[in-house]
């Protein structure tokens, strides 16, 4: 039955002029908007943080634009297919509480210092050795997340176009290229807004055709016959769930270590924020995005169980072998008809480009700043940077085109995504909470604990892939890697801070950098409904109403 889904998309594209106009249009649009904004880059501000001017229902949908990358199609799809609904965690636990917890105490920090980057703090708040390490990690870290996108996005157009992954890779490559080095920061952007809809209205009717067709959610049980994969909570007392992971480290090692270590220390969503237009807009851009982001929880985990019920034996039997990938374009290759199925498929376009987009300007800012101005060129003019940013871009795609290739190791998008925030981000949010809420950590104490979580994190892996650890899932092993990765950093961090107490900074230097040694000051806003304390209730109480509901 896969096969014939395939040929049936394969055919209804081929044959539809309509399918191939609107992903062409899609492109033209994008790269319009890029040639536009190109005229607005006068300065590095300009390029980079878009010149702080924009509002926050923009930023606010950039910031979760930059988001819906292959992770949030491709990814959450795979993970509802292999995992079931537990996948929902990625939502309604390892999402808006740390989106709420970044709005209310990260921004203030980053705005208020008006830092360009996350190694920027790094600096102010340890020195310069960790600021400059977890540059290159970052670094890395982002060129491993565009490869992810690229292969997302060549596997897509592999199996459902025809094409092969090599061209699908430099056809993506050559596309973002030519818009990011165009626009800059703000070209990503308005290119995000306009993502989030079209992916939005691409898989909202595919959601809703599916599950009527299957007859409801209860109809959508039926046809699956695996009742473990409709409950979130219920089997988390053990391990003896589609997941393999009990709800001490779904809590702590997704929702607390994973989700702060991405949302709060991830440049790449902080970025979005910092470009609001000020303080307010600032703080409501993360909550603006965790509404739609908890409808996400929705839209991209159904269709993975949706795929359960039309191909039961997805990634299990021969020739779908490590096909949940596959999932949402086999759903899509189902149920969609043409021009609709154009839509759709502009949709998982949109997604790629988004995260891939956002990954590689995270990248350039990171290189420009805190690597090529602070250890090669210090004090050269402003328009030098700006040319050595889009120089990083150029540079940054044509890495990415190798590190597509390493996806292929792997049994699913998901598993490996999680798998590097666990390694690049755990170690760097204890490092960030200790520097925030800690006034004693000592520079080398900073140091010390992030290259020992990052390397522990590695270690651990390591330990995993010789058989000398086994978590029972791939994503068990994420869950409880990150923890320990968080853990040690944590302790080390502390150790060492006694022992190079002598180095401890002054109240003077943390000024604006330590929570307890910052001017509280509060953003302005009259309106009721737009005050940050509001919305962040408001989304944390919807997030627990629908963790009862699928309990």
């Amino acid at each position: 039955m896969a096969g014939l889904a395939l040929l049936q998309l394969q055919v209804s594209v081929d044959d539809s002029w309509l399918d191939y106009f609107i992903i062409g249009v899609y492109f033209l649009f994008v790269l319009g908007i890029g040639a536009i904004l190109r005229k607005r880059m006068r300065t590095s501000e300009d390029y980079f943080l878009s010149g702080r001017s924009l509002p926050s229902w923009v930023t606010g949908l950039a910031f979760l634009g930059a988001n819906l990358g292959a992770l949030e199609i491709l990814g959450m799809g795979a993970g509802a297919a292999q995992y079931g609904i537990m996948t929902a965690h990625f939502y309604w636990i390892g999402a808006i509480p740390a989106m709420v917890f970044v709005a209310l105490f990260m921004i203030p920090f980053y705005y208020g210092s008006r830092v360009v980057s996350v190694p920027g703090y790094l600096k102010r708040r340890y020195n310069e050795a960790t600021r400059g390490f977890n540059a290159v990690l970052f670094a890395i870290f982002m060129i491993l997340l565009s490869g992810l996108n690229m292969y997302a996005m060549a596997i897509v157009f592999q199996l459902l176009l025809g094409w092969s992954i090599t061209a699908s890779i430099f056809l993506s490559a050559g596309i973002i290229m030519c818009y990011v080095v165009l626009g800059g920061l703000s070209s990503s952007i308005f290119n995000e807004v306009l993502q989030f809809f079209l992916i939005t209205l691409g898989l909202s009717p595919l959601v809703i055709f599916a599950l009527v067709a299957a007859g409801g959610w209860s109809g959508l049980q039926e046809s699956v016959n695996r009742p473990e994969f409709f409950h979130m909570w219920a089997d988390t007392g053990s391990t003896s769930n589609p997941m393999a992971a009990n709800w001490f480290a779904i809590i702590f090692g997704l929702g607390f270590v994973m989700s702060f270590g991405y949302w709060c220390t991830d440049f790449l969503v902080v970025q979005r924020a910092l470009a609001a237009e000020d303080l307010a807009a600032s703080q409501r851009t993360p909550l603006i995005a965790a509404f739609p982001k908890i409808l996400y929880g929705i839209l991209a985990i159904f269709p993975g169980l949706i795929a359960l019920s039309v191909f039961p034996d997805l990634g299990q039997s021969p020739g779908l072998e490590n096909s949940y990938n596959m999932a949402i374009p086999y759903v899509m290759a189902y149920y969609l008809p043409t021009g609709m199925l154009g839509l759709g498929l502009t949709a998982l376009l949109a997604s790629f480009m988004s995260g891939m987009a956002g990954n590689v300007t995270a990248f350039n800012t990171v290189w420009t700043y805190d690597i090529y101005r602070a250890y090669i060129r210090p004090d050269e003019p402003d328009g030098h940077y700006v040319t050595v940013g889009r120089v990083a871009t150029v540079v940054g795609v044509l890495l990415s085109i190798g590190t597509a290739y390493a996806v292929l190791a792997f049994e699913s998008i998901l598993d490996y995504l999680q798998l590097l925030h666990g390694i690049f981000l755990a170690p760097l949010f204890a490092t960030f909470l200790l520097g925030m809420f800690w006034r004693r950590t000592t520079p080398w104490a900073g140091f010390a604990g992030l290259l020992a979580g990052t390397v522990s994190g590695l270690a651990l892996w390591g330990f995993e892939l010789m058989g000398a650890i086994s978590y029972g899932s791939p994503m068990a092993g994420n869950f409880w890697r990150a923890l320990w990765a968080w853990v040690i950093c944590f302790g080390i961090t502390i150790i060492v801070t006694f022992l190079t107490s002598r180095s401890q900074k002054t109240d003077e230097e943390l000024e604006g950098l330590v929570w307890g040694l910052t001017e509280k000051k509060e953003a302005v806003e009259p309106a009721w409904y737009k005050k940050p304390w509001i919305l962040a209730v408001a989304a944390l109480a919807i997030t627990l109403v629908l963790n009862i509901i699928f309990f």
